[in-house]
């Protein structure tokens, strides 16, 4: 059948081989049934996770790596998915653990130029190009690795199926062969996983669904930054985020990314606020950038980048009726610096005071930060742990923290060298920023 009669696309049909499964009540069925266990009696003692020579990657993972994890690594082509765990598998194979890198994608050879680029050479790391799924399982249960690393999932074709490699059915059908092979051999397994152009991890639904983490590698490619952010993770928090430095020799952990966001900003410039974000238990410091000049178009223009656009309309809704700033006829572009997305309410209260600073063409004084939730009332909110944001403003220099007055009140005594500036509405927010 060439057009499906559901969803009207082409050539969507795939070709699968099915076994009989046994009939119900046979020995064989009888026998892989699963005996239950009463809950009180089922072991949920901490396993020791395999650190790397990376906090940032450790972070993300929520510690470390759990032994038979199957954790999936997507992101654009180009991004430096391969060196990121090229390196990592070295760092573990420097501290005398067995490791698999398997490719699918690259010769052998093309794996010695790169491992030696990035100067990564260790003995107990072995590689193997290979893109038969039957023949890599064979060789992980006979050479019994401490790690396996497949690159890429998309690569991977199991014989028993005719269809082509990255194909729904291979792809699926890999993807439940690694994750049985991870739990029953206790093997922590990275997988690397296409995207396709609209920026969605490529293959079917399901991969997602059956593997313990997915991390999200992102960032330009044509820049030295990348971030690294959990979208899934079984083993610890979605909110932990890794920031690394592409240099010559690969990948860099970024130590202090609040620094390297705020290091190119120009200071009173109309339009610039900075707030501090939490990203899991990372306090980061970004600028908040917007552009309000008048439309030259019947409709304003409204565009946000690392900010979301559906709350944007809201912030300027509220800004002209409850504070009095005049935008309904301004073009808006607000731009979150750095690469970062921000999804917390948190950073509300920024980007309504750098609207109002380029609509009315005022900086707001450079040592200030500001964060808080805009309320539709015209009233500031209060958001999660402001002690951290506030410490990290203090620790980077900037000298005023406007806060909501509910915050305020739950500071620490022992809050830093900053002055606490509490706001109940955006109006007075407006008017203490631009003081």
């Amino acid at each position: 059948m060439g057009r499906c009669t559901e969803c009207g696309a082409w050539n969507s049909f795939v070709e699968e081989v099915v076994e009989p499964a046994p009939a119900a009540g046979s020995r064989t069925a009888l026998s892989r049934a699963a005996k239950p266990l009463p809950l009180s009696a089922v072991s949920v003692d901490q396993e020791a996770r395999l650190t790397t020579d990376s906090d940032e990657f450790d972070r993300v993972l929520g510690g470390g790596i759990v032994k038979g994890s199957v954790v999936l690594i997507g992101g654009q082509p180009g991004i430096g998915k391969s060196t990121l765990l090229l390196q990592r598998a070295g760092a573990l194979a420097r501290n005398g653990m067995k490791v698999l890198y398997v490719s699918g994608e690259e010769s052998l050879r093309q794996l010695k130029l790169r491992a030696q680029r990035l100067n990564v050479n260790p003995d107990s790391l072995y590689v193997l190009a290979e893109t038969d799924l039957e023949a890599i399982l064979d060789t992980v249960r006979q050479f019994q690795p401490a790690l396996l690393v497949v690159d890429s999932i998309q690569t991977i074709t199991s014989p028993y199926f005719e269809s082509a490699p990255g194909s729904v059915t291979q792809v699926r059908e890999s993807a439940h062969a690694f994750t049985r092979l991870a739990k029953e051999e206790g093997l922590p397994v990275f997988l690397v996983g296409h995207v396709t152009k609209e920026g969605y991890l490529a293959g079917p639904k399901v991969l997602e669904h059956v593997v313990d983490a997915l991390l999200l590698f992102e960032g330009d490619a044509q820049h030295l930054y990348r971030i690294l952010r959990a979208a899934k993770n079984r083993y610890g928090s979605t909110s932990e985020i890794g920031v690394f430095e592409m240099t010559d020799q690969g990948l860099r952990d970024v130590v202090n990314p609040s620094e390297l966001f705020l290091s190119e900003r120009l200071q009173n410039t109309p339009g610039s606020v900075v707030t501090p974000v939490l990203q899991g238990s990372r306090p980061l410091l970004l600028e908040v950038q917007a552009l309000a000049s008048p439309t030259h178009y019947g409709v304003p223009q409204r565009s946000a980048t690392g900010f979301d656009p559906r709350r944007l309309p809201m912030i300027l809704a509220v800004l002209e009726k409850r504070a009095g700033v005049q935008i309904a006829t301004h073009d808006v572009f607000v731009n979150v610096a750095g690469g970062i997305r921000v999804e917390e309410p948190g950073v509300d209260l920024a980007v309504a005071l750098a609207i109002a600073s380029s609509a009315l063409n005022r900086p707001v004084a450079h040592d200030l930060v500001a964060f808080g939730e805009v309320g539709l009332g015209g009233e500031v909110r209060s958001v999660q742990h402001a002690d951290l944001r506030a410490a990290e403003a203090s620790r980077l220099g900037f000298r005023r923290v406007l806060l909501p007055r509910s915050a305020a009140a739950r500071l620490s005594k022992k809050r830093g060298n900053f002055q606490p500036v509490p706001v109940r509405t955006l109006q007075q927010a407006l008017q203490e920023a631009f003081e």
